[in-house]
């Protein structure tokens, strides 16, 4: 069957995937309202598209934290690959280095950071959970670092697991083969069996719930890579992460897996936009299917997006070909998103090219 789109690749890794990793990586928090939200509110946003736009030449390419990549859309962190495809994290890792963008590697990867980094040119960021141990924060840092990445996204909604309770049906764990790679050498890298979901179990033993704003800036004294903060919601908190000196944030709601009935994140993002007032860049994380919806992102103020379950989806489907692909669809179809709204770049990208559910009747200007 020829793939059209992203969703398609769904199926097939339904079809293919054991019912605890498929509702692993497809399931979201309680009800799931805010699952299904990541998505539907994409839908209440139209376009405003400009005509008679000479849109011969599109240019795709932006720069993420000093890096050029070829669009505007980036892996995200997402856990234990290995179960999706016995490549995991390499087979994403070369496809995004095809693609010329930006993977970000889970801490909760079947792959090591020097595993990746082996993989050849690209670049990388490394995805951070802070553990109650900060020697394991340090050494982990540091060997990122080493391996080449050049930044980390530091989750911080996470204080404890959500309930997510297909895991908990399913009694969730990472299967016996394989292990949380970055943490082999320091006996944190496997998961038990357990009456309720292993991985709840596991962060519960392992991840800090103390962690704050002071801790930001400790891990400022241990690494010079810019840190980004995945997982802010409201504009609150996007002025404390630029005070307490956030290289950028991810407006995130983990893949609706943690706490249920927040806003999606595309409905956040604007909140955010404006609090941070162009100090820092904004990107947006969860819900991305579609180029209209990278588009949407871009007009409402995001600098790119990250995409998370397309990739082990398409992973689970067709391994690296199929990141690949996932990456190849979304950028063809933010191109012709453009050139069908009449823009030739990024920066031509503006909030008047869309229209949501929350704006005022606009007034129409008489030339």
């Amino acid at each position: 069957m020829e793939i059209t789109n992203v969703m398609e690749y769904e199926t097939i890794a339904k079809q293919k995937l054991p019912k605890m990793i498929y509702d692993y990586y497809a399931s979201g928090a309680e009800d799931q309202w805010t699952l299904k939200e990541n998505r539907n509110a994409f839908s209440r946003i139209l376009f405003r598209p400009r005509i008679l736009i000479d849109v011969s030449k599109i240019d795709m390419t932006t720069t993420v934290l000093g890096f050029k990549i070829s669009m505007p859309i980036m892996i995200a962190p997402t856990a234990m690959q290995k179960m999706a495809h016995h490549e995991g994290e390499f087979a994403t890792a070369r496809a995004a280095g095809a693609a010329g963008t930006i993977m970000t590697l889970s801490s909760w990867a079947t792959s090591s950071v020097e595993e990746i980094a082996s993989t050849g040119p690209g670049i990388r960021f490394f995805q951070l959970y802070v553990y109650k141990d900060r020697n394991v924060v340090r050494q982990l840092v540091r060997r990122a670092e080493r391996a080449g990445f050049k930044a980390i996204a530091l989750t911080v909604d996470t204080p404890r697991l959500g309930r997510r309770e297909a895991d908990i049906k399913n009694r969730f764990a990472l299967p016996s083969y394989l292990t949380l790679k970055n943490f082999e050498g320091l006996d944190l890298g496997k998961m038990d069996k357990t009456d309720d979901s292993g991985l709840a179990s596991y962060a519960a033993s392992q991840v800090d719930r103390s962690l704050n704003w002071k801790d930001l800036k400790w891990l400022q004294t241990i690494t010079s890579l810019p840190i980004l903060v995945k997982g802010v919601i409201t504009g609150e908190d996007a002025i404390l992460a630029i005070q307490h000196g956030a290289a950028g944030i991810i407006v995130s709601n983990h893949g609706a897996r943690q706490l249920d009935y927040v806003p999606a994140t595309i409905t956040a993002l604007e909140e955010v936009v404006k609090a941070v007032q162009g100090r820092i860049p904004v990107f947006l994380d969860g819900g991305v299917r579609r180029g209209t919806d990278v588009f949407k992102a871009l007009a409402l103020g995001a600098s790119g997006v990250f995409i998370g379950r397309p990739v082990v989806f398409a992973l689970a489907a067709d391994g690296e070909a199929g990141v690949w692909k996932v990456l190849q669809m979304l950028h063809d179809e933010f191109e012709l998103t453009m050139a069908l709204s009449g823009c030739r770049s990024l920066k031509e990208i503006t909030r008047n090219h869309i229209m949501t559910d929350w704006d005022a009747p606009r007034a129409v200007s008489r030339l």
